[in-house]
C-alpha cells in the first residue's frame, strides 16, 4: 500500500470531486473512504462522501453522512437540502419537508424555496420589513 500524507488526502479529495463531476460516485466513494478514516472530522469530506453515495443512490449511508455533517453544522443550508432530496427519494416525505423548510429558512435561494413550498416572490401588498 503506498504511503499517505496529508498532500496525498487533499490529491484523493480533489479526484473524489472530480470522479463525483465525471459520474463516478463509486470511484469518489472509495478515494474518500482513506481521506476519512485519516480525518474523520473532516466536514467537508463527509459531505462529499454524503453527496457521492446519494449519487450512486445510497441513500442509507448518504442519510447517515447527511446527518453527521448536520451534526456538527447545524446552519448548513446545504447539507439540509441535501438530506430533504435523501428523504424525498427513500419515500420520506414529511422528514424530507422538514429539511426543505430548514434549508430555506437558513438560505432563501429559489430552488430551496420552490422545495420547502415558499414563494420566491413576496406579494405585492406585503409592507417591506423595516
Amino acid at each position: 500500500m503506498p504511503e499517505t500524507n496529508p498532500e496525498t488526502h487533499v490529491i484523493d479529495y480533489r479526484a473524489a470531486e472530480q470522479l463525483l463531476a465525471a459520474r463516478d460516485p463509486r470511484g469518489a466513494v472509495k478515494l474518500l473512504d482513506s481521506v476519512i478514516a485519516a480525518h474523520p472530522e473532516n466536514t467537508a469530506a463527509r459531505l462529499l462522501r454524503a453527496r457521492a453515495f446519494f449519487a450512486a443512490a445510497q441513500l442509507r449511508p448518504a442519510e447517515l453522512e447527511f446527518e453527521l455533517v448536520l451534526e456538527r453544522e447545524p446552519d448548513n443550508a446545504f447539507a439540509h437540502f441535501a438530506l430533504a432530496r435523501t428523504f424525498q427519494r427513500s419515500g420520506r416525505p414529511e422528514q424530507a419537508k422538514r429539511h426543505f423548510r430548514l434549508a430555506a429558512a437558513l438560505d432563501p435561494k429559489p430552488e430551496y424555496l420552490e422545495a420547502a413550498r415558499f414563494p420566491v416572490d413576496f406579494p405585492a401588498d406585503m409592507p417591506p420589513e423595516e
